[in-house]
């Protein structure tokens, strides 16, 4: 029998990641270093009114919670009603697919958090990420994937991957170079991930 694992996806915005993670994982039988999972991805909960990543989860037929944080009062009041809806979902990881907001001390110790990150870390945390990276003249750039804790992209380092930066390479074609890159590893690293827990 297939070890059966459930995942909430958090999200803030256009949604790529969370996609490519649902049509990857959802209704999958798995095998990862000899061994059977089944994956269910149970929900999706977004932080901003707007995203479209909220008709993508629609459109995949994933429940999607709109949790807007701008409704509370203060970081801790919304991480609260958040950690409440994810332990509804009674899910064994929960993954981060471009959310954009800090969390705190309580809510990643309740559960097993991992994100994406669009640099090669320790380098360029926050979210001018992709635009520092490509500022900085940096040959080798990558993206990686790590365990969540309270610091900004502070978290034990789970996979990365690098490519080297063509000269002629503008924002636009390194931006989706990056982003393609995140498709590829995201996959891999949660089966990492999940493999570890």
């Amino acid at each position: 029998m297939p070890r059966k694992i459930k995942i909430a996806i958090l999200f803030s915005g256009n949604g790529s990641n969370m996609q490519n993670i649902i049509e990857t994982f959802h209704q999958k039988k798995i095998v990862y270093e000899s061994k059977e999972y089944f994956f269910e991805i149970k929900g999706c909960v977004c932080n901003q009114k707007n995203a479209f990543g909220i008709t993508r989860a629609k459109n995949l037929g994933i429940p999607c919670l709109l949790l807007p944080h701008q409704d509370f009062a203060d970081r801790i009041s919304f991480d609260l009603a958040l950690e409440k809806e994810i332990k509804k979902m009674e899910v064994d990881l929960v993954v981060l697919a471009g959310f954009m907001r800090i969390l705190s001390k309580k809510f990643c110790d309740s559960f097993k958090i991992i994100n994406i990150h669009p640099s090669l870390l320790p380098k360029y945390k926050g979210v001018n990420a992709i635009i520092e990276s490509f500022e900085s003249g940096d040959r080798e750039v990558g993206v990686s994937v790590h365990w969540v804790n309270e610091e900004l992209d502070g978290g034990a380092i789970i996979l990365q991957k690098s490519f080297l930066r063509m000269p002629e390479d503008t924002l636009e074609v390194f931006s989706q170079k990056i982003h393609a890159l995140e498709y590829e590893i995201y996959p891999e690293a949660i089966k990492k991930a999940i493999a570890s827990l």
